[in-house]
């Protein structure tokens, strides 16, 4: 039980409501920041606002996927109001205090080394990644289906990454019978895509693996698809990028050349919030209870 723990969740989409409802059944004191929209009550959870925090009783504070931005803003679809976390109010906090995010961004490490608070980044946990990138799959999928005018049976995929996302989705489009190519940089991932049944290709001959694809995702967080891949690619072919922002795509140039590109750093919330939420939530209420027992 988390009885006595006292944890700030700080703005954040539906999977946040998985989140809430777990740590309140492990009767943790919960403090929700940014959501004022939100209509449901929960047990030993009360809505405030971050001038009201009591810090120095802060056990850990719960930043969502997206985490802090460069310019200390959190993301929140239950709120109108813009929040920004100061480095003034982690300083309050005691030294036990864990920050848990989905990603850590420049400005929240400099953050919590000024405060001396423990940071973990879940998305950058292996049971994490692989269990949201089932959901992931699925979104690609349904968005393939949307955005394209063929058929997914038959059609030239190409797939850049093969960790533990892209390996999912990777799969999953061969399952549905796309003709997958994967593109990747270790020697080790080539021989992985062959194994698989794909057709690797290294990302230094991207140039020329691309212009017969009628998909492209990427999840490299890196600029891998510049101007000169856009070029020679096909006029229909559809860009679905899932690497976190900016992404990996030369989406102004993309734009001018007339193809349809999308940057969905956060599918799983947006297509599964339900099921992605008690991914977190297992896995932040196992580090909570260590936490205590530390």
């Amino acid at each position: 039980m988390l009885t006595g723990i006292h944890v700030v969740m700080i703005g954040g989409d539906a999977r946040q409501l998985e989140i809430i409802r777990k740590l309140s059944s492990l009767d943790a004191r919960i403090s929700l920041v940014g959501f004022e929209q939100l209509n449901d009550g929960f047990i030993g959870a009360s809505k405030q606002e971050l001038s009201e925090i009591e810090w120095p009783s802060v056990d850990a504070i719960l930043l969502p996927v997206g985490g802090l931005s460069n310019d200390g803003v959190i993301n929140s679809v239950f709120s109108n109001e813009t929040l920004t976390l100061e480095a003034t109010q982690l300083s309050k906090t005691p030294k036990s205090c864990t920050i848990y995010t989905g990603i850590i961004s420049d400005q929240l490490e400099k953050m919590a080394k000024q405060s001396k608070c423990q940071m973990i980044a879940l998305m950058d946990r292996d049971d994490v990644a692989i269990y949201n990138s089932i959901p992931t799959a699925e979104g690609a999928v349904m968005l393939a289906i949307q955005h394209t005018d063929i058929t997914i049976h038959n059609a030239n995929v190409s797939v850049l990454g093969l960790g533990r996302i892209g390996m999912t989705i990777a799969k999953t489009f061969k399952a549905l019978g796309a003709n997958v190519s994967v593109g990747v940089r270790e020697k080790a991932n080539l021989a992985r895509a062959f194994e698989l049944g794909m057709k690797p290709f290294s990302i230094e001959n991207i140039k020329e693996a691309m212009k017969s694809a009628d998909l492209v995702i990427n999840t490299i967080p890196a600029k891998v698809v510049t101007s000169n891949v856009l070029t020679e690619m096909k006029q229909h072919a559809f860009i679905l990028d899932l690497a976190s922002k900016p992404g990996g795509v030369d989406f102004d140039y993309a734009e001018k050349r007339g193809l349809k590109a999308m940057l969905v750093p956060g599918l799983p919330g947006m297509v599964a919030p339900k099921t992605s939420g008690k991914i977190l939530a297992g896995v932040l209420s196992d580090l909570l209870l260590e936490q205590t027992q530390s």
